[in-house]
């Protein structure tokens, strides 16, 4: 038989699927990649952008680049899902221009639905300043950038200092009556603390500055933190300031919105010490829901980030609501349990003082665990995750009835040297936390316990991210990186006195990615 010879064009396309197959095959290896958290489909992915509710779709975007550099060439990836959980990867939705005002970098911004009902983008470009782009197809593909654009201009390149004018950094946008409102920059001059401009536009061209939008109360936020990436939006009959600092992840203000000036009365962080998340953005889906999302890090290190293929990770989508005493509730999407597969359920499992139960059945690494635990004088109860079985190896979830914490210690996560759990700007943030968030290399967020009410979990594993949601009130994220193989074990346990495991129930979470 005369063997087929390829012309050159077949013959590249012949490597390119080859090439493919190859990278498809090493990233289906890679045992830290999650299973069911959206990724970009390659490459560094970090902060969420401009997520929006369109045509019975949910849509987010994100920062995406190869591994050029994070602040070379920043482009928007995009994706659509019709349940939260099953993600199509649409083209880059906005990539810089060649020589212009965002010749740099499209950065974070928002996204919101103009007076006209056009799905509408706002972006920092870099250098040039706020940006708008706009989409009238159906899936959101194809962006126009205005023509005005910068429509606010940036002083000086970031990183370079600031000015008390236009600095114009991760924009978020909406619309009230007739009015556009945004908020710009991350940085108050002449303000002391985290903060951020009001902008005000009848046409989203040509904007008015209105000035600081809120005082920062130095009792709830470091000196050095910064309001990166708002997300301002009603909820209840309260607002929320959705933000992230550089210095320290994710928080948010709850409060009122009177004469254009935001009066934060509750701050809580929704990334702790030891934390991994800071790119937060949501969206008000059609069932009226504030769906929020956000940006997982690695704590691998760049050159294995690299050498993996992909980098960044999406939180499961949570739903933010109000409870009756005007504190967040935070509850991951009820859509999640349609992923629910090999259902085990015990009841009753009596903890003795001072001890630990392992039970065989539960184990895995792409687990959903429901729990209930009574403490019966219990110090600390808790449940620990990804397991060795000579106990070298695992993740610790407890809560000390003591203190009202919840904690993930994360000093025995991994027994790989190379794997270091840092927090989250490294030394400088290492220097200003309390010795104890030091020394114990765990993420402690407050929960306080009524009287008699249970503790109860939901813990989400997919290999290297684990989300712990504590009694609707409370979420810590974390990335772990077990070394051995066998650590796939579930054990529970009570010091200082004896608890009951009211309820456990677990299931296998079924794969969202080939």
């Amino acid at each position: 038989m005369k063997e087929i010879e390829l012309t050159p064009e077949a013959s590249e396309t012949d490597d390119l699927i080859r090439h493919t197959s190859e990278f498809r095959d090493k990233l289906r290896s890679d045992v830290h990649r999650p299973q069911y958290h959206f990724m970009a489909p390659w490459g560094w992915m970090n902060d969420i952008n401009g997520a929006i509710f369109w045509r019975g779709r949910y849509h987010v975007f994100y920062q995406h680049l190869s591994w050029g550099g994070i602040y070379s060439a920043m482009r928007w990836g995009h994706a659509s899902s019709v349940d939260l959980l099953h993600w199509v990867h649409h083209p880059i939705a906005l990539t810089p221009s060649d020589d212009g005002y965002d010749k740099r970098g499209c950065w974070s911004g928002g996204a919101f639905v103009s007076k006209d009902g056009v799905p509408t983008v706002i972006y920092h470009g870099e250098p040039g300043g706020l940006c708008i782009a706009s989409s009238e197809d159906d899936l959101l593909v194809h962006w126009t950038k205005h023509p005005e654009n910068p429509v606010v201009s940036t002083v000086e390149v970031f990183g370079n200092g600031y000015e008390d004018t236009n600095y114009a950094l991760d924009p978020c946008a909406w619309v009230e009556g007739d009015t556009y409102y945004a908020l710009v920059g991350n940085y108050v001059p002449g303000v002391e603390g985290d903060g951020t401009n009001l902008f005000r536009s009848q046409d989203f061209v040509n904007w008015e500055k209105v000035g600081p939008f809120y005082r920062s109360k130095r009792q709830w936020t470091e000196p050095d933190e910064d309001c990166a990436v708002p997300d301002f939006f009603p909820l209840g009959d309260k607002h929320i300031l959705l933000f992230a600092s550089h210095l320290l992840g994710t928080q948010y203000y709850l409060g009122k919105l009177q004469d254009n000036q935001f009066y934060p009365e509750l701050h809580s962080r929704l990334n702790w010490p030891w934390g991994t998340i800071s790119g937060p953005r949501s969206l008000l889906d059609g069932n009226g829901r504030r769906i929020y999302f956000d940006w997982i890090r690695e704590f691998r290190g760049r050159d294995r980030e690299i050498a993996s293929g992909w980098s960044g990770v999406m939180t499961l989508p949570r739903v933010l609501s109000l409870a009756k005493n005007g504190t967040l509730l935070i509850n991951p999407a009820p859509e999640i349990e349609m992923l629910r597969m090999n259902h085990r359920s015990h009841r009753n499992i009596q903890l003795d003082a001072d001890s630990e139960v392992y039970v065989k059945d539960v184990q895995g690494d792409c687990l959903e665990l429901a729990v209930e635990i009574k403490p019966q004088g219990g110090k600390k109860v808790g449940v620990k995750v990804r397991s060795s079985f000579d106990g070298a190896e695992y993740t610790t979830v407890v809560y000390d009835a003591q203190s009202g914490n919840l904690m993930v210690d994360v000093s025995h996560s991994s027994l790989d040297d190379n794997i270091c759990f840092t927090p989250f700007r490294g030394d400088q943030s290492l220097e200003r936390l309390p010795e104890r968030a030091r020394t114990l290399q765990a993420q402690e967020a407050p929960l306080d316990l009524a009287r008699g009410e249970p503790l109860s979990l939901r813990i989400f594993l997919d290999r290297s991210v684990l989300e712990v949601f504590a009694n609707n009130r409370q979420c810590i994220t974390q990335r772990i990186y077990p070394h051995c193989p066998e650590s796939m074990g579930v054990l529970f346990f009570s010091l200082g006195g004896s608890a009951n495991i009211e309820s456990l129930q677990a299931w296998d979470l079924a794969a969202t990615y080939g």
